[in-house]
């Protein structure tokens, strides 16, 4: 075995590991945002906080904490867990999901009750931005 040899075996092991550490730390990372979604979704749902949690837990990686708050007309939910792997590699991933109460829906004092009427556009559908009128039309101007 030569030299070269004797030092490109490790690095490229160490290297590998590190590799397949990155791919378990994202999957974990995929978990998460997949389980602030699903408890924001429950809770959006009117559901007890309880089971909004649950269904977090359910779907977060082991040993995950997860937090269900509601501001205002939004329910968010963060889900904090360990990455896997050796404690030297040790970092905390984390996500956060927002979700608008169903119960806000329509009701007075939310974006929707006060969203202005959409006018009547007069250049046509496939009128190109700046077009006053479709091709054709009169201006309405006097010459």
């Amino acid at each position: 075995m030569t030299a070269e040899a004797a030092l490109a075996i490790p690095a490229l092991v160490l290297f590998a590991v590190a590799l397949l550490w990155g791919l378990a730390a994202a999957a974990a990372q995929i978990q998460c945002v997949d389980a602030a979604r699903a408890g924001a979704r429950m809770a959006a749902r009117s559901e007890p906080q309880a089971r909004a949690v649950e269904a977090a837990r359910s779907t977060a990686p082991d040993g995950a904490r997860v937090a269900v708050e509601r501001a205002g007309d939004l329910w968010r939910v963060r889900v904090e867990a360990p990455a896997p792997g050796p404690a030297p590699w040790a970092m905390t991933l984390h996500a956060e999901a927002a979700a608008l109460a169903e119960d806000t829906v329509g009701a007075e004092g939310t974006v929707e009750a006060h969203a202005p009427p959409r006018a009547h556009d007069p250049r046509g559908a496939g009128a190109p931005p700046g077009a006053e009128h479709p091709p054709g039309a009169a201006s309405g101007a006097v010459p």
